[in-house]
C-alpha cells in the first residue's frame, strides 16, 4: 500500500500545462470580475447625471455592491469548504453575470443597488474561492507570483472596461457597459467540466477517482494504483471547517491583523475605484482624460501585482507587503497636489501599484497563511470583514466631495489607511503561517512521509 502526500506533491510539482489550465481559468474569472466591479466606478458621472443623484447618494449606490461583497466573500468562501470550490465558483459567476447586467436595465437608484447588492454577493464570494484554489495547485517555489499573475486579471477587468466604456457610454449609454457583463454565465458549463476540484475535499468525499486523475495531471510522475491511501496534514483535513480554525494554534492575533489589513487596503481601492474619475473632472480633466486615469491606476495595479508576487517568492513577503503600504501612502498624498502631466500619471500608477497591486499580494499571503481546509474561509473572512471599508470608501469620500474640499485633502484621508495597513501588515506572525509551519504538522495516517514527491509515492 502507497501513502500519497498531496500537500507535497503540490508542493514540489514542475510547472506544466495542467497548472497552466487552471492559472488560465482562475485569471479568466479574475477578468470578469474586475470587469464587474470597476464598471459602476467608470460609469458613475453617466448615472448621476441621468438619475438626477446626489455625489452622497452616488456613494451609497456604489457601496450597494460592496455591501452584497461583504456577504458573499464570508458565506460563499466559508460554503466553497463544505460543497467545494468548483460549484461556489460557478454560482458566484452566475450571481455577477446576471445581476450585473440586470442593473443595466434600471432606471432609479433603488432598482440599481439592489441588483448591484446581488450582483455584489458573487463578486466578493469568487475572490477567496479562486486564491484559494491557485495557491492549492500552485507550485511552492513560485506560489505568489501564480497567485499574483492571476489576480492580475483584476487590473486587466478594470482597464478593459475603462476602454470600452469610452465608446460604449458616449456610443449607446451607461446601461451598455452593464449588459457587457453578462457574456460570462455562458462559461459555466465549460468552468465546471475543466477546473479541477479542491483535492481536500475530494478526499472528505471518498471521490478517489477524480482525485487520482488529477494527481496524475499535476505531477505526470505519479501513476495511479488500486490501494492508494492519499493523506494531508491534519490542520488541512476538510471536515467542515468551522470558523473557529482561524483563531487555533496561536492564529487569532494574526487572523485580526489580517482583518484590520484587509478593511485599510480596500477603503482605498473603492475610493480611488469609485471616485478618481470624478475627483479628476473635477480638477479640471475631461471625462476621456479622466479615464485615461483610470486606465493607468489599472496597468500600475497589474505591474504591482506581478512584481510583488515575483518580490515575495524571493523575499518574505510580509516585508515586501510593508514596502508597498509605504508606497501607497506617498503617492497617493503627492496626488492631491499640482505636480506635471506626466509626474501625475506615474502617481496614479504608482497608487495603483501600491494599492490593488498590494492587495493581490495581500491575498497571496492570506492564502499561504491558512491551512488548505480552512483556506477558503480564512481568505472569505478577511476579504468579508474587510469589504466595511469598502462600504465605508464610497461614502466617506462621496460626503468630502460634497463639501468641495480641497483636493489633497480627500487624497489625504484615502491615504492614511494605507500607514494603518502598513503597521497592521508587519504585526502578522509569520511563524504561525501554514507554509511556515507545514514540514512540523503531524499527518492524517501516524506514518510519516519522506520529503520528496517521488519518495513519497514509494512503496512501504
Amino acid at each position: 500500500m502507497r501513502q500519497i502526500d498531496v500537500h507535497k506533491l503540490s508542493d514540489e510539482a514542475k510547472f506544466n500545462g495542467f497548472h497552466g489550465k487552471v492559472l488560465l481559468w482562475c485569471a479568466l474569472i479574475i477578468i470578469f470580475d474586475g470587469y464587474d466591479l470597476a464598471v459602476a466606478g467608470i460609469a458613475l458621472p453617466s448615472i448621476m447625471k441621468e438619475m438626477g443623484v446626489t455625489a452622497q447618494n452616488a456613494g451609497f449606490m456604489v457601496s450597494s455592491a460592496l455591501f452584497g461583497m461583504m456577504f458573499g466573500a464570508i458565506f460563499l468562501g466559508t460554503i466553497a469548504d463544505k460543497i467545494g470550490r468548483r460549484k461556489a465558483i460557478a454560482i458566484c459567476i452566475f450571481l455577477f453575470s446576471v445581476f450585473t447586467a440586470a442593473a443595466g436595465f434600471t432606471h432609479d437608484p433603488y432598482t440599481f443597488s439592489a441588483m448591484r447588492f446581488m450582483a455584489g454577493l458573487g463578486i466578493g464570494g469568487v475572490m477567496p474561492n479562486v486564491v484559494a484554489h491557485m495557491t492549492e495547485y500552485s507550485p511552492k517555489k513560485i506560489r505568489s507570483t501564480m497567485v499574483t499573475l492571476m489576480f492580475s486579471g483584476y487590473a486587466v477587468g478594470g482597464m478593459l472596461a475603462a476602454l470600452l466604456g469610452k465608446g460604449l457610454i458616449e456610443t449607446y449609454g451607461w446601461s451598455s457597459v452593464f449588459l457587457a457583463a453578462g457574456l460570462p454565465v455562458v462559461l459555466i458549463p465549460f468552468i465546471l467540466k475543466s477546473l479541477p476540484e479542491s483535492m481536500p475535499f475530494l478526499i472528505k468525499e471518498t471521490r478517489l477517482e477524480e482525485l487520482k486523475k488529477i494527481v496524475s495531471q499535476m505531477e505526470p510522475g505519479y501513476r495511479p494504483e488500486a490501494n492508494d491511501r492519499f493523506a494531508v496534514p491534519s490542520a488541512d483535513k476538510a471536515e467542515g471547517a468551522p470558523i473557529g480554525k482561524l483563531f487555533h494554534d496561536g492564529r487569532g492575533f494574526s487572523t485580526v491583523m489580517f482583518w484590520i489589513t484587509f478593511f485599510m487596503c480596500l477603503f482605498m481601492i473603492y475610493a480611488l475605484s469609485s471616485w478618481l474619475t470624478k475627483l479628476m473632472a473635477s480638477a479640471g480633466y475631461s471625462l476621456g482624460s479622466a479615464l485615461t486615469f483610470v486606465l493607468v491606476l489599472n496597468f500600475g495595479a497589474m505591474i504591482g501585482a506581478v512584481g510583488g508576487g515575483w518580490l515575495a517568492d524571493r523575499f518574505h513577503i510580509k516585508y515586501v507587503l510593508v514596502g508597498m503600504y509605504a508606497l501607497a501612502a506617498v503617492s497617493i498624498t503627492l496626488l492631491g497636489y499640482k505636480v506635471p502631466t506626466e509626474v501625475l500619471f506615474l502617481l496614479v500608477g504608482l497608487a495603483g501599484a501600491s494599492t490593488i497591486g498590494t492587495q493581490i499580494v495581500t491575498y497571496a499571503y492570506a492564502g499561504q497563511f491558512y491551512p488548505m481546509a480552512v483556506r477558503s474561509t480564512g481568505i472569505g473572512w478577511a476579504s468579508g470583514v474587510g469589504r466595511s471599508g469598502a462600504i465605508l470608501a464610497p461614502i466617506v469620500i462621496g460626503t468630502l466631495v460634497g463639501m468641495s474640499l480641497p483636493l489633497q485633502q480627500n487624497f489625504m484621508v484615502i491615504a492614511i489607511p494605507a500607514v494603518i495597513a502598513m503597521i497592521a501588515s508587519s504585526m502578522i506572525n509569520h511563524s504561525r503561517s501554514a507554509s511556515a509551519s507545514h514540514e512540523d504538522v503531524s499527518m492524517v495516517t501516524p506514518d510519516p512521509l519522506p520529503r520528496s514527491a517521488t519518495a513519497a509515492m514509494a512503496r512501504k
